[in-house]
Order: C-alpha cells, then sequence, then structure tokens
C-alpha cells in the first residue's frame, strides 16, 4: 500500500492533469487540506514536494504552491538555426523556439553579461587554444515572462567578434538576426554545427538562477558552431530546464553508402 503522501500526491496530480487546478492556480494552504482531512501537515508537504520533484507544481514563499504551465517550449533542433531567420529576417534561435510554440515573446527577455575570460579547458579545446588563453564569454539568461527557462554562455575568440555587436553587453540579441548574423556580417558565415546533450542535476546556483523545484534536473547543452572551412567560432555552453522543454529534430535521414557509390 502507498504511503499516505504518495496518495494524496496522486490524486492532485490527476486533477492538475484533467484541468480541475488550472495552471498559474494556487493549490490549497497546507493547513486547508489538513483541516479538511487529507492527512497530517507533513503528509500534505511530503505531498506537494512530490509534485514539485514531478514538475507539476512550484512553491515559492509568499505565493504559496502554485499550478505550473504543463505545455513545455518547443526547442527546436535544426530548424531553429535556419539561415532565412536570422541572415534575412530578425528571429534569432530563442525567438524561433517561441515562435514554433506559438508563444509570445519580448527581446528583453534575454539579458547578457559579456567579460572577457581565461579560456576554461573545454572552451580552450573546443577553439583550439592553449587553455587560459583569454576569449570574450558572452553569458545570457532567457525568460518566458518572469519564468527563466535557460541560461546560454557563447564563448568566442577575440579577433573574430572584437569591435562588434557580440561584445556590446546592451540588454537583448545583438542587433538585428543576433550573434549569428554579426559573425557572418564579420565574414564567418556558419556552415554546420555540433550539439551534445546530458542531463544532470541542477547545482545549487543553477537552481537558484533558474528558480527550480527540488529535485528537477537541467539538460546542459555543448554548441560548437563551424565556418565551412572548419574554422570554430562560436562554442556555448547552455543549461536547460528539462521539464520547460521538449526538444524536436525533423531532418533528412543521411545514407552514407549511397553518399560513397556517387563519389566512385
Amino acid at each position: 500500500m502507498a504511503p499516505k503522501w504518495r496518495e494524496l500526491a496522486d490524486r492532485l496530480a490527476e486533477r492538475i492533469r484533467n484541468g480541475d487546478y488550472a495552471p498559474g492556480q494556487q493549490l490549497p494552504h497546507i493547513r486547508d487540506l489538513v483541516e479538511a482531512g487529507e492527512g497530517s501537515k507533513s503528509t500534505v508537504h511530503a505531498a506537494y514536494r512530490a509534485l514539485e520533484a514531478e514538475g507539476l507544481v512550484a512553491s515559492s514563499r509568499g505565493h504559496g504552491t502554485v499550478v505550473r504551465e504543463q505545455a513545455p517550449l518547443k526547442r527546436l533542433g535544426i530548424a531553429r538555426y535556419d539561415k532565412a531567420k536570422w541572415r534575412d529576417g530578425d528571429e534569432v534561435a530563442f525567438i524561433a523556439d517561441r515562435v514554433a510554440s506559438g508563444r509570445s515573446y519580448r527581446k528583453n527577455e534575454q539579458t547578457q553579461i559579456v567579460s572577457r575570460v581565461k579560456a576554461p579547458a573545454l572552451v580552450a579545446e573546443a577553439h583550439g587554444l592553449p587553455e587560459g588563453a583569454e576569449v570574450y564569454a558572452r553569458a545570457r539568461v532567457v525568460k518566458e515572462g518572469a519564468h527563466p527557462t535557460h541560461t546560454l554562455t557563447s564563448y568566442y575568440r577575440p579577433e573574430h567578434v572584437e569591435g562588434t555587436r557580440i561584445v556590446d553587453p546592451t540588454p537583448g540579441p545583438a542587433g538585428r538576426g543576433g550573434g549569428f548574423r554579426v559573425l557572418y556580417d564579420a565574414g564567418y558565415e556558419i556552415d554546420h554545427m555540433k550539439e551534445e546533450l546530458f542531463a544532470r542535476p541542477a547545482s545549487a546556483d543553477e537552481a537558484q538562477l533558474l528558480q527550480l523545484s527540488p529535485g528537477e534536473w537541467v539538460v546542459e547543452l555543448h554548441r560548437t558552431t563551424y565556418t565551412a572551412d572548419g574554422t570554430v567560432v562560436e562554442f556555448a555552453i547552455g543549461v536547460h530546464a528539462a521539464t520547460r522543454f521538449a526538444w524536436a529534430y525533423d531532418f533528412k535521414v543521411p545514407d552514407s553508402a549511397r553518399t560513397e557509390e556517387g563519389v566512385q
């Protein structure tokens, strides 16, 4: 038999999924459920903690326990980097995700801090630089409304971006088309990318910055961006709240055997 807190959590979760408690709606105060005979204070508290860990609710001082938006953002894979979006238009990657998800956005929902730093080992290796060489770090926090969704820090060689909008700390994208358009205008047109993803527990700092519930995980992204001749023009590390994104990839399936036949 499941413990009483688990039974209560399951009942509340079912009501959330059925729409009895809508996104943004506050769940009953713990004392109200205790008075209604749902269990002791510790039982109700344990049930609410379980709902937090499952990403169904968020708790904060002064706001109580509130049902979270259950439809995650669609985090596009290949399509978010379509050159027509940023080269010919003004749809930078995080905005492309919002458009694909049918969600609103404001450009100032992306903040940034730009600094010149010594390259950590991972960054130096990606850029083919000695560890400790200086690079520009462009650190962003992206929010949906008041709620952070992810962080992204891009690292660049100074000779690629010195004097460009990429190193301008003004909040928001780096001008029309964002960073990829800046690189394009500087003669570094992006050609291909490598993305690596892995899930892990959030650090204490990440949990605070992204306003994560206890027990929530993050998805870490490593993105290496190349020009056609193989020059690395950006290496980025992103930290995404795992429950706030659905990752989507749509691509042509390769056939290396057919490609080799065509070369022969």
